[in-house]
């Protein structure tokens, strides 16, 4: 007995981090299936490694000076989860959701408050805004939409299974995506369905879901396990499907590939990122792949010009050349804090990160210009929105502030 198990002992010892690693691995994989008990779909979080701290935040003189216009409450936020419930725009209004089912506008010059709905329901995707709607999912399955002058419900709708991102409206129809993989096209006007697309879900994906983008009539939708569909807006037809990566490695989670943030589209182009894979520019009108190149992010993309910005998974932010996919510089001292999706803002660069501080790059080299904090104790995970050179940002805990760059 004694000749067999001492050399495994000795390989042990000599290899323990790799046993470690493993070992960890493996438990983790049996948390997520006794969690999910007969459910076919299991959801990971990447944001879940604590191995190591976030990277300290470096001293820099700023080059421009930044101004709070105003400031607002908006719900309780996202109540320490991970949801994406991005602000929306419309109609001189700042849309928000949180997950307590408090929708609330406000205006977007002067923070006044404009309407308050509240549904008690919990939200966990959208506002999406569009048609005179803004269109909410929620964690029971539930589509709900509100007139956008005054907020009051109009009607309500119920897909298969949990909404995590922000629905499509446009062109007369709202484009809900369910956690269980089927994708619903909804009339505006009355919340009946018009389709449904249905798709498989791989075993482990991201928690989360790209929400669908409406362009050129199509309905441009990434998927898990590194897909991008375009379907017929009118009717759900599939017109195109292109695979972006394709999944390798030998257990479910060195296989895990997902689209988790949704496509960018300029002009005849759109650009998509991958969890665990690629970044591409896609041809809109056929999915035709013009370029790709490795790169893994959960957090999202943003297009500017001749410019594609991207977080990557390690929170890296990159310039790349939106003609080549060629680098053009890379930000890495926000290692780790979880930076938000880049945004444009005239000059700059604008990503929100883990700890409540708005960030802002010089576009022509990534350096640090300026910074800012929105909320103590209080991250943000949603990219700001910008309209119209004025900067919206909310922190989980549903703190809301209009800001610009100062004159």
């Amino acid at each position: 007995m004694a000749s067999t198990t001492l050399p495994c002992l000795g390989w042990v010892r000599g290899n323990i981090r790799a046993v470690v690693a493993w070992i960890s691995r493996f438990f983790f994989a049996l948390l997520l299936l006794s969690l999910a008990g007969c459910t076919v779909l299991q959801e990971y979080l990447p944001e879940s490694d604590t191995s190591e701290p976030p990277m300290e935040l470096v001293e820099f003189v700023p080059e421009i000076g930044i101004e709070v216009l105003w400031s607002a409450k908006a719900g309780k936020g996202m109540q320490d989860r991970y949801l994406r419930l991005p602000l929306s725009f419309v109609d001189g209004k700042v849309i928000a959701a949180d997950y307590k089912g408090q929708v609330s506008a406000f205006d977007a010059l002067t923070g006044e408050p404009l309407w308050e709905t509240k549904l008690d329901l919990p939200i966990t995707g959208g506002p999406g805004v569009g048609d005179g709607l803004v269109v909410v999912g929620t964690e029971d399955a539930l589509v709900v939409a509100l007139d956008v002058v005054d907020g009051s419900p109009i009607w309500q709708a119920a897909v298969s299974s949990e909404i995590l991102s922000a629905p499509g409206v446009g062109g007369g129809v709202v484009v809900v995506r369910s956690g269980d993989g089927q994708i619903y096209g909804l009339d505006a006007s009355s919340g009946s369905r018009l389709w449904v697309y249905q798709r498989n879900v791989p075993v482990l994906t991201l928690r989360g879901a790209a929400a669908p983008v409406i362009a050129d009539r199509k309905v441009i939708m990434g998927l898990a396990g590194g897909k991008l569909v375009a379907l017929s807006l009118e009717g759900g037809q599939l017109l195109w499907e292109r695979t972006i990566v394709v999944p390798r490695g030998r257990t479910e989670l060195d296989r895990l590939v997902d689209i988790d943030s949704e496509p960018k589209v300029q002009g005849r182009y759109l650009y998509i990122v991958t969890y665990n894979g690629r970044v591409a520019s896609v041809w809109l009108a056929d999915g035709e792949v013009l370029w790709t190149r490795e790169m893994s992010s959960y957090a999202g993309i943003g297009v500017d010009g001749e410019t594609v910005y991207i977080t990557d998974t390690e929170g890296h932010i990159w310039a790349l050349d939106s003609r080549t996919g060629a680098s053009l510089w890379r930000q890495s001292k926000l290692l780790r804090r979880q930076p938000t999706a880049p945004v444009s803002y005239q000059d700059y660069i604008v990503v929100g990160d883990l700890a409540g501080y708005i960030h802002w790059l010089a576009k022509d080299d990534g350096r640090f210009v300026a910074r800012t904090k929105v909320e103590e104790e209080k991250g943000i995970v949603n990219a700001p929105l910008v309209v119209d050179d004025i900067l919206y940002v909310r922190t989980q805990g549903g703190v809301l502030k209009a800001i610009k760059v100062a004159d």
